[in-house]
C-alpha cells in the first residue's frame, strides 16, 4: 500500500480531485502522474479523541487493504472520515468504501 504523506500531496488531491460521499466517509479521487494508486486517510478531531481517531484510521486502512487487489489505474485517493464512522461496524465501512470506489470508477470489475 503506497500512501500520501506530505501536506502538498493531500492538497493536490483536494484541489484536483472529485469528491464522492457516503454516510460515514468521503472519497476524494484525482488522476495521478505516478504509477499505481496512492492513498491517504484523514480523520479530524470532530470524530473523537486520539484513541478513537486512531482506531478509525486503522479500520479504514484495513478495509482499504481488503479491496486493494481489485483496484486499477493511476490515482491519488483521500478518504475523509465523518463523525458517525466511530460507531460504524467494520462491514459497513468496507461496503461504503467499495461503493465509493465504484462510483469514482477506480474499482475494476
Amino acid at each position: 500500500m503506497r500512501t500520501l504523506k506530505k501536506n502538498k500531496e493531500f492538497n493536490f488531491v483536494y484541489r484536483r480531485g472529485k469528491p464522492a460521499g457516503s454516510r460515514d466517509m468521503t472519497l476524494v479521487a484525482a488522476k495521478s502522474r505516478y504509477g499505481g494508486i496512492r492513498v491517504g486517510f484523514s480523520v479530524s478531531k470532530k470524530v473523537g479523541n486520539s484513541v478513537v481517531r486512531n482506531r478509525v484510521r486503522r479500520r479504514m486502512k484495513e478495509a482499504y487493504r481488503t479491496i486493494l487487489p481489485e483496484l486499477s489505474g493511476n490515482h491519488s485517493l483521500v478518504f475523509v472520515a465523518r463523525a458517525s464512522i466511530a460507531s460504524a461496524e467494520f462491514s459497513d465501512i468496507c461496503t461504503q468504501m467499495r461503493k465509493l470506489l465504484e462510483r469514482a470508477g477506480i474499482l475494476s470489475r
